[in-house]
């Protein structure tokens, strides 16, 4: 205590010693500012002579918040200058407002109270004239009243709330964030500025130091026990001053660290799945609960129980942190049904400084059940691939290839070809599986055949299933020497008519369509001696052919073929002779060709292009052929026309009018239908005008009258060729007998006793000529139609 009040004392005396430091430094800071004048008040007074200074100033300084009545006196200017008629004056900040000084005296009241906080320093100006004349009696000098400060301020936040973080589980004395609190009051005053911080909740978990930095308390915080902590911050004057305090909220959020390991929510998991599954598909997921942030979960699954590691892997998903469970091999239900296994759930991540002990191991089980399908058939064996000697012809089948129903039913198998390649029909497979031979196979054309071959399951109806398995088929076909090497065609050897014995005329080479022979290269050789030429072999498979003699006679022949044979060292050996054409060309003195006879073009067709030739041929034979047939059609249909102008006659017979159910008897209706069968026939061409017997007046109503009457009338349409061709001929002979209202028509008005003379429809022309012989007075007499 008494340390205490000593240092209080101590304080205090200081205090005071930088009060009366200050005061005796104002005026002499007043002075060495007050160098010019503020206000002229007479221009013509004013007096630039320098003078001597003898303002003397007194203290200038007051405190704010002073709770005595107004003015509070500030302080006194006074001048050594001794006029009965001086007068003060004060210009400046404020001045005559806040400050006014007293004209005789120069006390300075201030006429309001003054804060510090606001403003802590006026600057004025004093002035001392002649109030008769106003003249100034002293140079203008400047001075400045200093508010002195209270501790009339609480200090205050910067802000109401604060965030700040920190891991879990830090040690003791983690910074975890900064708080700042301001206080208004003078900072030059001891204590007056001062801030001290106190946790006020929240003080068991976290500390603060005086400079505003906030730490933790506590050793174990957990964020997933607890993730945040809000406490309260005090900040307030120094001890020993009477200064209000002010409080904030300081939010603490824990970040998350990989202190836990994950636990599956399951004690067991059951999954089923069809035995066709693919490898490397999803078989099911279990499922961990890891209390940590996504970003610390880092779980590996692994097996402890049951060998199944060939057969199953479980990978972590990166997102969900699941287990997924794949095949690593085809699974098959016949063999094995179902799977039991145990795994774990660990974290190798997991930051051991943290570890709780104690935790127990995440064990679970899991039983895998696995479907039956009806899978396609399996083969046992994969690749197929059989030998062969080319041209073979007595190898008709290879081998056989061999597929199994897998699943119980054992069905039988089926095999069909899918693909070949080369394509063409080379290699045959059997619905037993048989790989044969349709024919021999060439080398030279492929030196292997591939053929892929389905096995299909046949149902117990017979029918094939729609599954199937794909196996591949591999012919090779061992080399026979059976093509002899063949002359490479060089660029149209030329040698000079003048050629020195030796000189190489022309390297040649050879190839075989057959595999080059392991015992060596080709031969080379001359069919005849008897030639200017030689042949070196240089035993590289090429040779020189080289001028024997020399000196060529254009005059004799300007080309020699010369045949060259070549053996290719194979088992059997081959020869073949190949004829090489030189060119005798004469050369300048320096061996240059100068002139050479070209050789006749070799004008050739290809096969492709034969083929297009003859397709062109046909086509062209088609087309007239075409033309030919519709010409000949044409021509038959214009012959079919006019016959049909000459037999469209329509004949309409009304002989007798309907007579009821009766009226079938009165006629023979297959006369009619043979008429319109037999209208196509040809008939001969009589005399234009066929002379018809008319027939009796009264026609009785019989089938044989309704007959002849048809043929007539049938002749001499068929015969009068000056008519139109489309005749129709309307005859009304008689009526049916059995009609109940008798005649209606006035035909059979001929042979009644009607007293009326028709023979006037003579006059009327041609077109009445009928009606007028019907109706005549003379019904016996021919007329012609």
């Amino acid at each position: 205590m008494k340390l205490g009040h000593l240092g209080l004392g101590l304080q205090k005396k200081m205090s005071h010693l930088i009060l009366l430091f200050s005061l005796f430094l104002a005026p002499a800071f007043a002075d060495g500012r007050g160098q010019k004048s503020t206000q002229n008040l007479c221009s013509n007074d004013v007096s630039h002579k320098r003078q001597k200074r003898d303002w003397i100033w007194n203290q200038l300084h007051i405190q704010e918040e002073l709770d005595t009545p107004l003015p509070h006196h500030v302080g006194k200017i006074t001048s050594s200058v001794r006029n009965k008629n001086a007068k003060y004056i004060i210009e400046g900040e404020f001045a005559n407002t806040i400050f006014k000084v007293e004209e005789t005296s120069g006390d300075v009241y201030a006429f309001e109270r003054l804060d510090r906080e606001k403003k802590a320093e006026y600057e004025l100006t004093a002035l001392i004239i002649d109030r008769t004349n106003n003249r100034s009696l002293e140079r203008p000098s400047r001075f400045i009243i200093k508010v002195y400060d209270i501790n009339d301020n609480a200090p205050v936040f910067v802000h109401k709330v604060f965030n700040g973080s920190v891991p879990e589980m830090s040690p003791v004395g983690t910074s975890v964030t900064k708080v700042t609190a301001v206080d208004a009051d003078d900072p030059t005053v001891s204590g007056h500025a001062t801030v001290t911080y106190e946790v006020t909740t929240g003080g068991e978990y976290f500390t603060i130091d005086d400079s505003g930095v906030i730490y933790t308390k506590e050793p174990n915080l957990d964020r997933e026990t607890k993730a945040t902590y809000e406490i309260v911050v005090q900040a307030k004057d120094a001890p020993g001053f009477s200064g209000d305090s002010s409080t904030a909220t300081v939010i603490i959020a824990l970040s998350d660290i990989n202190d836990n390991s994950p636990e599956f929510k399951l004690s067991s998991f059951h999954f089923k799945v069809p035995e066709n599954v693919s490898v490397g598909g999803e078989v099911g997921r279990v499922k961990v609960e890891d209390i940590d942030e996504p970003q610390h979960r880092n779980t590996r699954y692994s097996f402890i129980q049951g060998e199944f590691r060939d057969t199953f892997d479980i990978v972590a998903n990166p997102y969900t942190n699941e287990g997924i469970i794949r095949p690593k091999k085809p699974l098959d239900f016949e063999a094995v049904s179902e799977y039991r296994f145990s795994i774990e759930a660990t974290d190798p991540t997991v930051n051991l400084r943290h570890f709780k002990p104690g935790n127990p191991r995440s064990i679970a089980s899991v039983v895998i059940e696995v479907t039956d399908v009806d899978e396609p058939p399996v083969f046992r064996r994969l690749p197929y691939e059989f030998k062969v000697r080319e041209n073979h012809a007595e190898v008709k089948t290879l081998g056989s290839v061999h597929a199994e129903d897998p699943d119980a039913a054992k069905r039988k198998i089926r095999y069909i070809q899918r693909r070949a390649n080369p394509n063409g029909d080379f290699v045959r497979v059997s619905n037993s599986g048989v790989i044969q031979l349709p024919k021999p196979l060439d080398r030279e054309f492929s030196s292997s055949y591939n053929i892929t071959v389905a096995a299909v399951e046949i149902l117990e109806d017979g029918r094939l299933s729609d599954r199937e398995s794909h196996a591949h088929v591999h012919v090779i076909v061992d080399d026979v020497n059976d093509n002899a090497p063949e002359l490479v065609s060089p660029e149209e050897p030329r040698v000079c008519e003048n050629a020195a014995p030796g000189k190489v005329i022309v390297r040649i080479s050879a190839i075989d369509k057959d595999e080059t022979s392991p015992r060596g290269f080709f031969r080379y050789s001359l069919a005849t001696e008897d030639s200017n030429f030689s042949l070196i072999e240089n035993y590289d498979n090429t040779a020189n052919i080289t001028v024997k003699y020399g000196q060529f006679n254009r005059e004799l022949a300007k080309f020699h073929y010369l045949p060259v044979l070549i053996s290719d060292n194979g088992d059997p050996d081959l020869t073949s002779t190949n004829t090489l054409l030189i060119s005798i060309c004469k050369c300048n003195e320096k061996g240059n060709f100068t002139f050479c006879e070209e050789r006749a073009k070799q004008v050739g067709v290809s096969i492709q292009a034969l083929v297009a030739i003859f397709i062109c041929i046909f086509t062209i034979i088609v087309i007239v052929l075409l033309i030919l047939l519709r010409r000949r059609h044409k021509k038959d249909l214009s012959g079919l026309g006019r016959s049909v102008a000459e037999i469209h006659e329509q004949l309409v017979t009304y002989d007798e009018e309907g007579g009821g159910e009766m009226d079938t008897t009165s006629y023979d209706v297959s006369v009619l239908n043979s008429v319109r069968k037999n209208g196509l026939k040809a008939e001969p061409a009589p005399s234009p005008y066929a002379q018809v017997q008319k027939p009796p007046g009264s026609i009785p109503p019989a089938a044989g009258g309704m007959e002849m009457m048809i043929e007539v009338k049938k002749d001499e349409a068929d015969n009068d060729r000056d008519l139109l061709p489309y005749d129709t001929l309307h005859i009304y002979g008689y009526e049916g007998a059995e009609s109940i209202a008798e005649s209606l028509s006035s035909l059979g008005s001929g042979s009644s006793d009607s007293d009326i003379d028709y023979d006037f429809l003579n006059d009327w022309g041609p077109r009445f000529k009928m009606l007028a012989e019907l109706y005549g007075s003379e019904p016996s007499e021919d007329f012609v139609y």
